[in-house]
């Protein structure tokens, strides 16, 4: 016995990488029996999850062809790939890879068993010069078990005499078989004794370890091409331990690939079938098909509802194990856009699962951390207040839609009103922006706060809690009125260089009622080098002021609005050839450097196409459809060639070494969900005539009835300096206490005690309307269940209606 046959040498290999996010299919079969996603680019299947979809388990799967000397062909680096799906909207492909040297054809067809969790590749091989004598078939498998490349072990196994390929980490393993025989096999550790190394050199396997443990490992076999003329099926099994994963991999063979891709097929097709027919002529693949199974595919099986943001890791090549930065986690946010998404097609039961997850993951004080693995374990805890709003909104949309069942209003209420209490205890500042950046007020947080407010006071009436309805509105009131003081920005160098009366900011750090003095305000930029990473508030603009027309809180023909798009437009916008895209504001640092290599904490960011979706749907409410057509057009113009819509679109020039193209996908992420979700909720806009998920409550109470609140909030985490004379003075605070207070230096002294409000807050209500502008109330507290006095005074001026800031 060779004394290779033993452990291979080299250990641990070469750091460990994840690879490429470009993807260009993604697929799972709809079966609880296989709990396996996988995802396909460059031609070849990388990245495969299993059993949760937050759990990539290997790194990528593909073939090499020598000719035993000095031919050497890589299928995902030396050939040319075109992915065609087997069905519309059925997320299984036909993978066919030719040969840069045109010396062979690779044709594929990608899926996985729904009977078990095993990865289906049924592979035919054709050489274009000579014969298949003339040439060596080898398969490469880069293990990445529990989503690590580090602490693999590899090995040469059988079950049963089928010889395997075989990997484990802690337990979860796999096995690769073939329905043809392995003619040689061989495990080694990346980048030192791996196949690759070996076929690279010699142009054969000729080094054979059969160990490769505790590294970074990579597993290697030759497949006899003569056996089947060069047609074969690999089954790639998981399971705990080699045995179940053999197991199921031998399985899938017996069984064979046609009764596999039939049960997968059928069940793709009976769901599809169950959704609106918005099919509309659209550039192949239809992306509305391909969209709806996007969203879909990416489900947890085991956890129901739980909709991960993108199975793919963004600059992945560039990610190692102590630095995943995947996407494969539940951002409530992106999860509640793609229940929207699926309200939007008619999916009602897909979207009700998702209210399941987020009904099971809230927070004990109501809210959502920033992200979470699929079992609820936080992986940011960053607070992004819209993550709190929007379950809330997604519960009043489901109703709207149908998409709740009898007693469901009830079942989520609890939900609803932790949030809400959350909301109104914390709120409206929000610990991050929706791009998990800035504090402070923003556009699309508060307006989502406002909406929610709003939705939840209807659905706390249909709880029988009216009192509390009314709570929430006045709050709702509150915020919407106080919208311009906090981020609407005027008097600044831009208003005179763009000739604008004004325009709403990106974020606004302060409220100028709450904190005193003329400072410009500094908003660090994240993902910006040190010495770039601090801009005013007035030098900052987004696109998400379009959030306060698509919650209805503005018109879309408002002076406000349209002097910001003026702006936004004038900054932010960028021509391509095949329509108008958005960055996600000015400075923005979170892409690729200039030179397009990869985002590693710092870069400049690219322009989201899902920005041309909300833009597209603001048009609609502006009455324009057809200019809401038109860049529906070009959102299906972002689009790879396969249908899939990614995070950001390259800008410059075309890189491609780096596979860079203006107008394609950069190395963020491709597919993202919430872009396809945005693009089906435009394309149901567009068949109702209206903004799909526009909520009724704000657009009746503020651009029809135009309601004003007759009053302004004080509260300990916004201590209110000037407001408005006119209006009464509301104090919130977190415990009952009594209020001592005197609109004339303390000589002569009110007092009155705080109510509850039933979600966290006592409020007590000053009758100050009658105080003239100069006037100034001062208060204190008295804290009757510690039975202690505030010990501090608090002072609020009114100043002139409309003259105070």
């Amino acid at each position: 016995m060779r004394p290779d046959e033993y452990n291979a040498p080299g250990w641990p290999g070469v750091a460990a990488r994840w690879t490429s996010s470009a993807k260009s299919g993604v697929g799972t079969a709809l079966s609880g029996a296989s709990p396996l996603w996988f995802t396909v680019g460059h031609g070849i299947v990388n990245e495969i999850y299993y059993p949760r979809i937050d759990r990539a388990c290997v790194r990528d799967l593909g073939l090499v062809v020598t000719d035993g000397a000095r031919f050497f062909s890589e299928e995902q680096r030396d050939t040319s790939a075109e992915l065609t799906w087997l069905a519309p909207g059925v997320p299984a492909f036909r993978v066919v890879t030719r040969c840069n040297q045109g010396r062979y054809l690779v044709e594929k067809e990608l899926l996985s068993d729904p009977r078990r969790p095993v990865l289906l590749q049924q592979t035919s091989f054709r050489p274009f010069e000579g014969g298949l004598h003339g040439y060596r078939l080898f398969v490469l498998l880069a293990p990445h078990l529990g989503n690590q490349g580090g602490g693999n072990n590899a090995w040469l196994g059988e079950y049963k005499g089928v010889e395997l390929l075989c990997a484990e980490r802690n337990g979860l393993a796999l096995a690769l078989a073939c329905s043809v025989p392995w003619l040689v096999r061989s495990a080694g550790y990346v980048g030192r004794s791996d196949g690759w190394q070996d076929l690279k050199q010699h142009g054969s396997l000729s080094w054979q370890y059969s160990r490769a443990d505790n590294g970074n490992v990579a597993l290697c076999a030759e497949i006899d091409l003569a056996a089947q003329k060069g047609s074969f099926l690999l089954a790639l099994g998981f399971g705990e331990g080699a045995a179940e994963a053999g197991q199921r991999a031998r399985s899938a063979l017996c069984e064979g690939f046609p009764a596999a891709r039939d049960e997968y097929l059928k069940r793709w097709n009976g769901w599809q079938q169950g959704l609106l027919p918005l099919d509309e002529p659209a550039p192949l693949p239809a992306l509305y098909r391909v969209s709806t199974a996007l969203l879909r595919c990416h489900e947890a099986g085991h956890f129901p509802g739980g909709v991960i943001a993108s199975l793919s890791i963004p600059w992945g090549e560039n990610r190692g194990d102590n630095d995943l930065g995947g996407y494969h986690l539940a951002w409530p946010r992106d999860l509640v856009q793609a229940a929207g998404g699926f309200l939007a097609v008619g999916a009602r039961d897909d979207a009700r699962r998702a209210l399941g997850f987020l009904e099971a993951t809230q927070e004990a004080d109501g809210h959502w951390v920033q992200n979470l693995w699929l079992d609820g374990t936080p992986g940011q805890n960053g607070i992004q207040l819209d993550e709190t709003a929007l379950p809330v909104l997604l519960v009043d949309l489901a109703r709207r839609e149908g998409g709740l069942q009898p007693g469901d209003l009830e079942r989520f209420w609890p939900m609803v009103r932790k949030a809400l209490g959350y909301l109104v205890r914390v709120g409206p500042v929000s610990g991050q922006d929706r791009w998990e950046e800035d504090p402070g007020y923003s556009p699309f947080t508060v307006a989502a706060q406002v909406a929610a407010l709003l939705a939840g006071a209807d659905l706390a009436e249909s709880a029988g809690e009216p009192s509390l309805g009314r709570y929430l509105r006045e709050t709702a009131d509150v915020w919407n009125d106080s919208l311009e003081r906090w981020m609407y920005q005027t008097d600044s160098d831009w208003c005179r260089e763009f000739d604008l009366p004004g325009y709403y900011v990106r974020v606004a750090v302060r409220d100028p009622a709450v904190e005193s003095g003329r400072t410009p305000e500094l908003v660090p930029l994240r993902n910006r080098p040190a010495a770039e990473a601090m801009l005013p508030v007035a030098h900052l603009v987004s696109p998400d002021a379009l959030a306060l027309v698509r919650f209805g809180l503005r018109a879309a023909d408002d002076p406000r609005i349209v002097a910001t798009l003026h702006l936004v437009d004038a900054l932010l916008k960028l021509e391509t050839d095949k329509g108008p895209a958005w960055y996600r504001y000015n400075g923005d640092g979170y892409g690729e450097h200039e030179d397009g290599t990869p985002f590693d904490g710092t870069g400049r960011g690219r322009p989201w196409p899902l920005l041309t979706g909300e833009r597209a749907h603001f048009e609609l409410a502006a009455g324009r459809q057809e200019e809401a057509r038109r860049l529906k057009g070009t959102l299906e113009g972002f689009a790879s060639r396969e249908g899939l819509l990614s995070e950001q679109i390259w800008d410059d020039r075309d890189l491609p070494a780096r596979k860079l193209y203006r107008g394609g996908p950069t190395g963020s992420a491709q597919p993202l969900v919430w872009a396809h979700a945005e693009y089906l909720k435009l394309v149901r806009s567009l068949a109702d005539g209206k903004v799909f998920d526009l909520p009724p409550q704000t657009v009746k109470r503020y651009l029809k009835d135009k309601v004003n609140s007759p009053r302004r909030i004080w509260r300990f985490n916004h201590k209110l300096r000037t407001m408005d004379a006119g209006l009464d003075l509301r104090i919130e605070t977190l415990a009952p206490a009594l209020i001592y207070w005197s609109c004339d230096g303390w000589e002569t002294v009110r007092h009155a005690a705080s109510c509850a409000t039933g979600l966290g807050l006592e409020m007590t209500d000053l009758e100050t309307a009658a105080l003239a502008a100069g006037k100034r109330v001062i208060f204190t507290f008295y804290w009757p269940d510690a039975g202690t006095w505030e010990g501090t005074d608090y002072l609020v001026t009114f100043e002139a209606a409309g003259q105070g800031v």
